[in-house]
């Protein structure tokens, strides 16, 4: 996946062969928003542009801008995992919450 980030918000790029443009939308959020330009400055302005649009339109209507994620995630993980991502923090000399954080964002960017 091709991605850009702007403002705290990542797009997700593909390239449309019928068209020859290249289109975005923003990941991790609900509402739509997307965009396209035929090249890469174009689609840059365009994506700077929507994000923009969409906080402005956001605050215009009372209703607050989505952002992609909060950096909280909860997990139901059986008591076996628990006691052993435990004993593994420790070892390692982490709190869970760290040791846990290390190991999704290698599990995320290889």
């Amino acid at each position: 996946m091709n991605s850009m980030k702007y403002n705290g918000y990542i797009a997700r790029i593909e390239y449309d062969e019928e068209d020859r443009v290249f289109v975005g939308h923003l990941a991790g959020i609900r509402d739509i928003v997307g965009f396209h330009g035929t090249t890469v400055d174009e689609l840059e302005s365009a994506f700077h542009e929507s994000v923009d649009n969409y906080i402005a339109i956001s605050e215009e209507t009372g209703r607050p801008a989505q952002r992609p994620y909060s950096g909280e995630l909860m997990l139901q993980i059986s008591p076996d995992t628990h006691a052993a991502v435990a004993i593994a923090a420790e070892v390692h000399g982490k709190s869970i919450d760290q040791w846990a954080s290390d190991v999704l964002s290698g599990a995320a960017h290889p």
